[in-house]
This record gives C-alpha cells, structure tokens and sequence, in this order.
C-alpha cells in the first residue's frame, strides 16, 4: 500500500485555541487592498481627529488649555464651519475604514470591534450636528451643559472603550500565533486605553462645577484615541503565517513569545 506523498497534501490549518472563529480570510487581490485601504483612512483619520493642532495656526480665541475642542465648532464660533468639517470628514473616513476592515475579518470579537468604530463614528456625526450653543470657557453665562451634546459626546466615548476592549479581548484570543498587528494591539491597547480613560474623566471638571485644565486632559485623550486609529491601522495591515519572517527578519512566533510571556523554543 502506497503512501501519498506528504508534499500533495493540502490541511486547512486548525484555528488557534480559545479564539472565537477561523480568523481573517486568506489574502487575495481584493481583501489587500481593501486593508490598504483601511490602513491609509485610519491613518488619515488619527491626524484629522486631533484637529485641535490647528488652533496653533487659526486665531480661535479659545485657552486650549482651559477649553472643550467642541467649542471651536460652537453655534456662535466664527470657525464653526472648518471645525465641523473636519469633524465630518474624519468620521465619514471612520466609517469607511471600519466597513473596509469588517469585510474581511472574520473574527466574531473583530467584527463586534469594528461595529463599535462604526458606531464611534456616528455619534461623532450627531455631536456635530448638535453642537453647544455658546463656549463657556470664554462665555461666563454659558452654560457647560448641553443636553443633547453631552448626551452624543457620552456615548462617542462609550463607543470608543467599547472598541478598545473588544479589540484587545480579540488580539488576546490570537494567543502567541496571532499576527505582528494583533501582538502590538495587545501589547499596547490596554495601556492606551488605560491613559484615554483617566484622560476622558479628567475633562468632566466643568461639568461638575469645578472648570479648569480640562482643554489639557481633552487634548491628551484626543491624542491617545489618534495612537489607537494607528493600531487598528497596523492590525489592517497585510498578514503573515505564524513563524513567517517579516521584513525585519522576525517571525510571529518570536514576538509572540516575547510578548505572552511563552516557554523558550521554537513555536510548532
């Protein structure tokens, strides 16, 4: 009785285990460039979402350091239509990098991880079209609430922890095989999410009657969700078999090891 030569058989590689379902789809021509796609409009999207760099160059007349960034696009803000705009454009790009991603990621958690963007991007949307009335940072009778702009602010940012959590618990599942974008998610979304969250609480000073400092903690936060777009970009990027060399001559194996903490050796 012959035996079939080891060389002609073709096994399906078995998922890794305690992960939710069979992973992202194999590379084709498409799925490639759907995930350069997502890369370059999440990377994009980190750079317009920390519009506020632009008040270094347009005389706004806010105190970053004592100011909501959604006051540069208050009702009465004579920036209001470039502040907003920008607002727009990075959410749309959100949306579009997230249902680019989603495509081919068929990872339950993943998939959940990208709803959320999506919805980030939406209630981002609506803070924008409900904006404040006034800034109360330069407007002593202005009020720091707004109904429905803290309402549409929360749950942006009950959406963007939901995001983080979720892609962490997926990058997690991957285990040491998991790929060098999933590894770094791990690595160091809990940190981001960690420092974004006390950030975001730091900013409710106004909100409580205790104003100041919160245009700092804001812009802090701000910077940390822009260092999350370029994970979520990084984990797009184009994907590589466990223990394959990438361009640096690493292979997943290693970092994984490196990483989780696994037994010297080589990973089978």
């Amino acid at each position: 009785m012959t035996r079939e030569p080891a060389s002609g058989r073709h096994h399906a590689p078995l998922p890794h285990p305690g992960s939710d379902g069979p992973g992202p789809v194999p590379d084709n021509p498409h799925a490639g460039r759907r995930r350069t796609v997502a890369f370059l409009l999440l990377a994009v999207s980190a750079v317009t979402y920390n519009d506020w760099l632009l008040q270094f160059l347009v005389p706004t007349g806010l105190d970053q350091a004592n100011s909501y960034v959604s006051e540069t696009f208050a009702a009465n803000q004579p920036h209001r239509v470039l502040f907003s705009g920008i607002e727009l454009l990075c959410a749309c790009l959100l949306i579009l990098a997230a249902l680019c991603a989603y495509r081919d990621d068929e990872r339950t958690l993943a998939r959940a991880g990208w709803a959320a963007i999506v919805a980030f991007a939406s209630f981002s949307i609506l803070d924008v079209l409900v904006p404040m009335e006034c800034a109360p940072s330069v407007d002593a009778q202005c009020a720091p609430v707004h109904a429905w702009h803290t309402t549409t602010s929360a749950l942006v940012h009950v959406s963007l922890f939901a995001s983080m959590v979720l892609f962490i618990a997926d990058a997690r599942a991957h285990g040491p095989r998991g790929q060098a974008g999933h590894l770094r998610v791990h690595r160091w979304g809990r940190w981001l999410l960690a420092f974004s969250l006390v950030a975001a609480i730091s900013t409710v000073g106004p909100l409580l009657g205790h104003p100041g400092g919160q245009g700092v903690a804001q812009r802090l936060h701000l910077l940390s969700v822009g260092l999350w777009f370029l994970l979520l970009g990084g984990r797009t990027t184009p994907l590589r078999a466990p223990g394959e060399p990438d361009s640096s001559g690493e292979r997943s194996g290693h970092w994984g090891r490196k990483w989780y903490g696994g037994r010297r050796g080589r990973c089978a």
